[in-house]
């Protein structure tokens, strides 16, 4: 896995569904900045209020890809719960499985294993990112599945 930052820039926008409206675009931005920052409560708010729980970014970044990525695990639970897809992966093949493993985020990636994340999903995927990293505790949790 490489040390792209799977997080949006200034300017990205939903890709979910077309919005085109700045009030739109600034809510996902908000969205997007809730997930980066594990503001678990805020961002459940507005899921509960309409925002898709797999909403993605032009990157294919997803609330859940940016939550795990930053080691948030009750962010992950509260998006999973409400709907998230744990092996949804972001538009270079990465999911947030992978990317928890990447982060060495225990929490998230116990959080994703409990929710049924697919630890041979994705491009590297979790297992071959754990081989990457040495990670034989993670090696074995992925083997027990």
């Amino acid at each position: 896995m490489t040390e792209h930052t799977p997080d949006p820039g200034p300017g990205d926008g939903p890709t979910e569904e077309p919005a085109h409206d700045p009030e739109v675009l600034q809510l996902a931005a908000q969205a997007f900045d809730l997930a980066r920052h594990g503001d678990t409560d805020r961002l459940a708010a507005y899921v509960d209020a309409g925002v898709p729980a797999n909403l993605t970014n032009d990157r294919g970044d997803t609330l859940l890809m940016l939550a795990a990525y930053h080691g948030h695990a009750d962010t992950v639970q509260a998006l999973l719960h409400r709907g998230a897809e744990p092996d949804r992966a972001n538009g270079q093949g990465q999911t947030p499985l992978a990317g928890a493993v990447f982060k060495e985020a225990r929490d998230v990636i116990d959080a994703l294993v409990e929710a049924g994340a697919d630890p041979s999903a994705g491009n590297p995927s979790a297992i071959e990112t754990a081989q990457m990293f040495g990670q034989g505790d993670l090696l074995k949790l992925f083997g027990s599945r």
